[in-house]
């Protein structure tokens, strides 16, 4: 589903030149729940905004769902996020001023897809999370667990070929916290291939492999027994 090769990143500010990616190889399957863990500036979330189309590398190659993604224009690049990709982030990103279904439905809405039927689809998303009742909520009227329960409704609400998620329990207290990696779980298990940033270990208990990064380069691969 992901390949990359020979993946650099390096951020130039004046004078200074900081690389952060150091040539990496990476193959994630189909169906995979693989974490990518490290210490403090190892480079694990620089590494998922290059393979999730988020940022560009400054050498190597991107493969993502049998597409060569450095190869698009930046149209077709946001055409493909929105068709292929989902995404989750630590501090949910939901607008403030829209309700929990509208928050869900923008993925669709800018596919072209009507308004009322976009809603009807965001409302089937957020009940199958547990969610229902809260569709009229604004987001400060949630919980962050319930924030991040709706900010993963639209990361899923087109279905995307993969989710990837930065830190996605990084604000959340425990309990919501291991909600949220249940809810992750119960996506891969009906197939969903997902990448998480974390820097906590019990959190990826349900993952089929864990990638370790250390100063810009993939150190050891974990691959766990369920």
């Amino acid at each position: 589903m992901i390949t990359a090769k020979n993946l650099t990143k390096t951020y130039v500010s004046g004078e200074i030149v900081t690389p952060v990616l150091k040539g990496i190889d990476m193959d994630i399957k189909k169906g995979e729940f693989v974490a990518i863990m490290g210490k403090s500036g190892a480079g694990k979330s620089t590494l998922l905004y290059q393979i999730s189309l988020l940022d560009i590398p400054t050498e190597g190659r991107i493969i993502v769902a049998n597409t060569d993604i450095l190869n698009l224009s930046e149209s077709d690049r946001t055409k493909f996020r929105l068709k292929k990709l989902g995404y989750i982030f630590q501090d949910y990103a939901l607008v403030p001023e829209l309700t929990a279904e509208e928050n869900v439905a923008i993925p669709l809405l800018m596919q072209g897809i009507p308004h009322n039927d976009a809603i009807q689809q965001a409302r089937k998303i957020i009940d199958s999370i547990d969610m229902a009742g809260k569709y009229t909520n604004r987001p400060n009227q949630l919980s962050g667990g319930q924030q991040q329960r709706i900010s993963i409704a639209r990361a899923i609400v087109q279905s995307p070929e993969i989710l990837f998620a930065d830190e996605p329990t990084a604000n959340l207290d425990s309990a919501s916290s291991e909600q949220v990696i249940e809810l992750m779980r119960d996506l891969h298990v009906k197939g969903q291939t997902i990448v998480m940033v974390t820097h906590e270990p019990e959190y990826t208990k349900y993952c089929d492999r864990i990638i370790y990064l250390d100063d810009g380069k993939i150190i050891s691969h974990d691959y766990k027994i369920q």
